[in-house]
């Protein structure tokens, strides 16, 4: 399992990466080629359902929708709405693909599309995303959200349902707590989690082996520190590609 481990930048740009808890398995040492399998759906354009509302697309969107519409901001729809839209542009930097699928019916789905990594040039895995966009104290992320997550593989529309070189990720407003972490490590399906704030910043990403095996092998979470003055100084999380920076470029849908 990944997950980026900070440390204090002594140079001008820094990146740092390192595991987080062992996670080879007995079935990951013996199948270690199941992630190079042909992708059972790779001549096959994906359908993705018909949005939920037409009305929006995106945060700009939406925030005309509601301002429009006079939505309470402080509402539960208007929050989670604006946080899947958030998760969606902020998995962007790293080469995901999002749409917002999320409904009623959605089973457990927010965010649907496909993750675009060096490790899988011909292919981009197709991902399914879980959104938990509450903050409260009181609201806790554990290993029965794991569970829950497990369930999407299940609900996913088809092109999304089985096959090579599928992942699912939980995000939410908090760091993964060690449940959580054990219930990735242990769980049979490749699966991930990451920690996306409020206002879109990435801070925590991480992934289980059977995740590797589906196409993330090689692949990494670092953090990149700057001290320039531009409006992106700080520290961001990336992506290292066998152990060097990989910045990947937002990608938009046609």
């Amino acid at each position: 399992m990944r997950s980026i481990i900070s440390h204090r930048p002594t140079w001008r740009q820094r990146f740092s990466t390192a595991p987080l808890i062992n996670t080879i398995s007995y079935k990951r040492l013996f199948n270690h080629h199941h992630h190079r399998r042909p992708f059972s759906d790779s001549t096959r354009p994906l359908i993705y359902p018909d949005a939920i509302n037409s009305e929006h697309n995106d945060l700009a969107s939406y925030a005309a929708y509601a301002a429009r519409t006079g939505l309470d901001v402080k509402s539960k729809t208007y929050v989670g709405t604006r946080y899947e839209y958030t998760v969606a542009d902020s998995l962007g930097t790293l080469g995901f693909d999002l749409k917002r699928v999320g409904g009623r019916s959605d089973c457990g789905i927010d965010l649907l599309g496909t993750w675009h990594v060096p490790s899988s040039p011909d292919h981009a895995l197709r991902v399914l995303v879980q959104c938990k966009a509450s903050v409260a104290q009181s609201t806790k992320i554990g290993p029965h959200h794991i569970r829950e997550l497990e369930g999407t593989f299940a609900g996913a529309p088809p092109g999304w349902r089985s096959g090579p070189g599928l992942l699912a990720f939980l995000v939410s407003q908090k760091p993964a707590t060690q449940g959580v972490r054990d219930a990735m490590a242990t769980s049979s399906w490749p699966m991930g989690y990451a920690l996306c704030s409020q206002d879109g910043g990435l801070e925590q990403m991480l992934w289980n082996s059977r995740a590797e095996e589906e196409g993330l092998e090689s692949m990494g979470v670092a953090v990149r520190f700057s001290n320039d003055t531009s409006k992106e100084a700080g520290k961001r999380l990336t992506l290292t590609w066998r152990g060097k920076p990989y910045l990947a470029g937002p990608v938009f849908s046609k």
